[in-house]
């Protein structure tokens, strides 16, 4: 095969000879001919061209309908085409669950993948039902609420979402999506350059003027938690306009009442109107809302159908009993606004939370039946390495060894069993093992995540003191660097993709991820359904949010005793959290067969037609050689 023309060969692993440089030049050849799909093995290597390519039309997806993988070129259809086959059990005599891994760095693609694999299943089971409307309808109204633009993609995912497809002889019959770790950060604080979801910026663009007026909204007023938010509606107005019109028809096409949209709209007005709450000291020094921030909290107040003095009682003082004497506690006016941020990033949450609940909840199988295959699509967040990294960072970087290894151990254990069933002599495949760095942030009692829980329930500890524990846990760690300064808060990890240095300042409070006293009480108390819902709900050992029963009077009785149970019994940190449901994510894919597909990302500057060979080489040479 190698006296190929460079750029011709659609199965890299059928080359005489492959290093990490003649993989880089086929597929740099193979891009700019805009042949951005290339098979190495069992993976489908997919370029980003940054460009729309005609190749994914009606006709393009029924040439990939049970063909042999052979007869037509390298295309994402092929997999979604081989994982549909395999799920019905044809050459194998029964049905098995199929997964589909997408990674890649942020910007490389993979959201787009992830559609264009669902589009091809809906096409090839001859889904063109409702349901398959709907279906497809799912990942452009997630995007609106879970992406924003960043420095390395226009639109990122800030969350990471596992879409199982259940079929039925061949039929979809329902799905179900389970999120993780959305970035609720981002709603009250934006890095520079970068901005908040865009369901913000669609908003606003998109209201009519007596709309605007309905929700209490300023096209022209500077809302604090949108980064450059205002310069962005205006230059870009008919275009997010169009982008508010499409949320809006995907939450009719899903099922969302105008009930449901109502009340969403409301939410996300009033988050933004909480940003422009601001606080001053009195004369006893204690936290209250000045004057500037006044109408602004009885606007949000109202769209969230609470009682506006009783907000300004929560974000400015704590009351306790001790021995029968109330103790009141007044905050300073740094500590009021971490009350405001903390409770936007509670309601954006829960919010985002309950949309998905709904979303499985309208697209349930009405028939479980007995025989139910199924196809699981994993788009999550790619490697982040950022000028400062926190704790996102770290959790998203856990969440890529964890799949790296997944990777790493099916990849080559498949291999290895493949060489015994044809007999071939073989030595054993030797490849970089990242269970020890795993351990190092998983492992118990002396994990990164254990000691981050152990500071986080020690009411003195700082986010200093964490890394002073991690520098004596961790000392003789190789994957471990501590900063030379002894009174830095940095930390650096030497991760499979390269050595990340993090910052801990803001790490015990994301972890902690609590609410101000009285917070969750007021909420549950709301006029408006879904915010009284939503916080009458409780979160799981995962982060998901459980909305329990439907009726008023049960949730009632329920929802003013749950947050002092929850709380006293059963408090699950964010690490906590996003651990679990990273160890239920790995089982859930062990027991299906894996189907991987590696997003590249040809340039920084999501330029097409540009192809930077050593930004390309780091990513193509971590998942392959």
């Amino acid at each position: 095969m190698d006296g190929q023309e460079v750029g011709e060969t659609e199965d890299l692993a059928t080359l005489v000879h492959l290093n990490e440089h003649i993989l880089l030049q086929e597929i740099k050849s193979r891009y700019f001919k805009d042949k951005i799909y290339t098979y190495v093995g069992d993976i489908l290597v997919a370029v980003n061209p940054f460009k729309p390519l005609k190749i994914y039309s009606n006709d393009v997806s029924s040439q990939y309908r049970n063909a042999k993988i052979s007869s037509l070129p390298p295309h994402i259809f092929a997999v979604s085409d081989i994982s549909y086959q395999a799920m019905l059990g044809q050459g194998l005599g029964q049905q098995q669950s199929q997964c589909v891994l997408i990674s890649g760095e942020s910007g490389a693609g993979k959201t787009e993948s992830t559609k264009l694999i669902i589009k091809h299943l809906m096409d090839i089971s001859g889904s063109t039902s409702q349901l398959g409307q709907q279906i497809l309808q799912v990942n452009p109204l997630l995007e609106a609420f879970g992406n924003a633009q960043t420095l390395m993609n226009d639109n990122s995912s800030r969350f990471g979402k596992y879409i199982q497809l259940k079929f039925h002889k061949g039929q979809v019959l329902g799905a179900k999506i389970s999120e993780y770790l959305l970035e609720k950060t981002r709603v009250v604080r934006q890095n520079p350059g970068e901005q908040c979801f865009h369901v913000f910026y669609y908003m606003l663009a998109g209201l009519t003027p007596e709309q605007l007026d309905k929700y209490q909204l300023d096209i022209n007023a500077n809302y604090r938690y949108l980064t450059n938010g205002l310069n962005k509606v205006k230059s870009s107005s008919p275009r997010l306009k169009s982008e508010f019109e499409d949320v809006i028809n995907a939450m009719d096409v899903v099922g969302f009442t105008e009930q449901d949209q109502d009340n969403m709209l409301s939410v996300l007005s009033a988050v933004l109107n909480l940003g422009n709450v601001n606080f001053e000291l009195n004369s006893d020094d204690a936290a209250t809302v000045s004057n500037t921030g006044t109408s602004a909290l009885k606007q949000a107040a109202t769209l969230l159908g609470i009682d506006a003095l009783e907000v300004v009682d929560c974000f400015t003082f704590n009351e306790t009993v001790t021995r029968g004497e109330v103790i009141r506690r007044n905050y300073t006016a740094h500590q009021a606004e971490d009350a405001r941020n903390a409770t936007t990033k509670a309601i954006y949450g829960r919010m985002f939370g309950w949309i998905v609940n709904k979303i499985n909840q309208l697209l349930a199988p009405e028939i479980l039946e007995k025989e139910m295959g199924e196809i699981g699509i994993l788009d999550i967040f790619g490697f982040e390495h950022f000028e400062k990294n926190s704790f996102e960072q770290a959790c998203i970087n856990l969440a890529n060894e964890q799949l790296q290894f997944f990777f790493n151990k099916h990849i080559f254990t498949m291999e290895q069993e493949e060489y015994k069933k044809e007999g071939i002599d073989w030595n054993e495949i030797k490849f970089v093992d990242n269970l020890p760095l795993l351990h190092m942030f998983v492992g118990k009692p002396v994990g990164l995540l254990s000691l981050l829980d152990e500071e986080s329930f020690f009411p003195k500890a700082t986010d200093h003191t964490f890394v002073e524990k991690l520098n004596k846990a961790f000392e003789k760690n190789t994957y471990y660097l501590k900063a030379s300064n002894t009174t830095s808060n940095n930390f650096t990890i030497a991760h499979y993709a390269g050595k990340v240095t993090y910052t801990s300042d803001g790490f015990l409070e994301k972890n902690r991820d609590t609410l101000p006293p009285g917070i969750n009480e007021m909420l549950q108390r709301s006029s408006n359904s879904l915010v009284s819902l939503i916080f009458k709900g409780t979160i799981t050992r995962t982060g998901t949010l459980a909305l329990q029963g439907r009726s008023r009077k049960s949730n009632t009785k329920k929802g003013r005793k749950a947050p002092v149970i929850s709380a006293a019994k059963r408090k699950v940190t964010l690490g906590g959290q996003f651990k679990t449901s990273l160890q239920i994510l790995m089982e859930r894919m062990t027991h299906s067969t894996p189907h991987f597909i590696r997003c590249i990302k040809p340039n920084n500057n999501k330029a097409a037609a540009s192809f930077e060979d050593n930004y390309v080489s780091s990513q193509v040479g971590l998942a392959y050689m």
